[in-house]
């Protein structure tokens, strides 16, 4: 599980160089065969720019440390990712939880294709794969799908 000291909360400028970095190292370790379509400072500036400043952005933060990360559209789940090591204690729950309250009506979300463990997740917390694309749209190349929720009838 998730310690209590793991709090959510929306994130500041200062925390842009460690969302970065979850990013970069969650990606390396989950997606090995996926080439990234931009270098390491690219997506530190990525998040100083644009994530923190522009989107609904949301920090695990564990006693100090960012520990993972979701960004938020509207009706969406751009961005959920976690450190390594803090896969598999409850967070990534805790991160879905939120958006759902956040959107009731409903959430869709992309993940690539070969993401299996993404796809196993979302499938267990009622997202269902409503479209599949030979990632042609994408930065990397990658195919891809897109998964919606919807709340109980």
């Amino acid at each position: 599980m998730v310690p209590d000291e793991v709090v959510l909360r929306r994130a500041t400028a200062a925390d842009a160089p460690a969302l970065a970095d979850v990013w970069l190292r969650s990606y390396t370790a989950a997606l090995t065969g996926v080439r990234r379509a931009h270098t390491d400072d690219e997506v530190r500036a990525w998040f100083r720019d644009v994530v923190v400043p522009e989107r609904e952005t949301w920090v695990a933060d564990a006693e100090g440390v960012v520990v993972g990360l979701m960004v938020l559209g509207p009706g969406e789940i751009d961005q959920l990712y976690l450190d390594p090591d803090w896969r598999g204690r409850g967070l990534g729950d805790r991160f879905i939880q939120l958006a759902k309250e956040l959107f009731p009506s409903g959430l869709s979300l992309w993940t690539f294709e070969v993401n299996h463990a993404a796809a196993r997740f979302y499938e267990m917390h009622g997202f269902v794969a409503v479209e599949q694309t030979d990632g042609r749209d994408n930065e990397e190349k990658e195919p891809d799908l897109r998964y919606a929720w919807s709340p109980p009838s």
